[in-house]
C-alpha cells in the first residue's frame, strides 16, 4: 500500500501518550497508535525496501525490568533496517540516523580498530565530516577521556573515544510530512547516511563477526 503520510493525528496521539503514559490511555487509542502511527511508518519503509532492503518496526513497549522510569510505551515509533538505517515519528516531528548505535564489546574492538587504521581510520574520518557539512549532527555514547592504551596525540581521537557513533537529522512537524515528500526526504537523507552504513557493515559486522 502506498504511503498515506503523518497526519495531526499522528502527532496528537503522542502529545496524549506523553501527558499520559499509562496502559487506560493507550487502550483507548490503540486504534489510533495503529492507523496513524504504525501503519504510515510501515508504508513509508515498504517504499523504500527496493533501495534499501527491509525494515523492522520497534515494538512500541518499553523494557521496564531494570529501568528507574517504569512508563510502560515509548513515545516514539521507530524502524530500523538491515544496513544500519534508521527513521522515527513522535510527537516533535520526524528524525533519520545511520551508524553504530549500541556496539557489543566484540564490535566496539572492531570500530576502535579500524578507526586506528590509517586506511580505514581516515576513510571514516572524512565520511562523518562530510555529513556534517552537509548539515548533520554527530552523535554518540562518548568516553570522557581515551580508550586505555591510546595516545594522547592520536590523531583520530575524537572517534576513538566513541563508544556509539551516529549521524541524524530531524524536522519538526509539519503538513509535508502527511505527503510524499515524506519518503522523500527520507530517501535523500538514508543515500547520505549509506556510505556510513557501508563501511559499519564492511570494518566491524555484525557481534561474533570474526573476520
Amino acid at each position: 500500500m502506498a504511503f498515506r503520510g503523518f497526519t495531526d493525528e499522528t502527532f496528537a496521539f503522542y502529545e496524549g501518550l506523553l501527558a499520559d503514559n499509562t496502559k487506560s490511555y493507550w487502550t483507548a487509542h490503540k486504534d489510533a497508535y495503529e492507523r496513524y502511527v504504525r501503519e504510515p511508518l510501515a508504508e513509508l519503509c515498504a517504499e523504500l525496501e527496493d533501495e534499501f532492503g527491509p525494515a523492522k518496526l520497534f515494538r512500541p513497549y518499553r523494557d521496564v525490568r531494570f529501568a528507574a522510569d517504569k512508563t510502560p510505551y515509548k513515545t516514539h515509533q521507530g524502524a530500523h533496517s538491515r544496513r544500519g538505517l534508521y527513521v522515527q515519528i513522535d510527537a516533535d516531528g520526524l528524525m533519520v540516523a545511520g551508524g553504530l548505535y549500541a556496539p557489543e564489546p566484540d564490535q566496539l574492538r572492531r570500530y576502535r580498530a579500524a578507526v586506528d587504521a590509517d586506511s580505514t581510520g581516515k576513510e571514516l574520518e572524512a565520511l562523518v565530516e562530510a555529513l556534517r557539512a552537509s548539515g548533520m549532527e554527530i552523535a554518540g555514547d562518548r568516553l570522557k577521556t581515551r580508550p586505555r592504551g591510546t595516545r594522547a596525540d592520536h590523531p583520530r581521537l575524537d572517534l576513538l573515544r566513541h563508544r556509539s557513533l551516529y549521524a541524524r537529522e530531524g524536522w519538526p512537524a509539519d503538513p509535508w510530512m502527511a505527503t510524499h515528500e515524506a519518503v522523500e526526504r527520507v530517501r535523500a537523507s538514508w543515500r547520505r547516511l549509506l556510505p556510513l552504513a557501508r563501511w559499519s557493515e564492511e570494518h566491524i559486522g555484525p557481534p561474533g563477526f570474526a573476520r
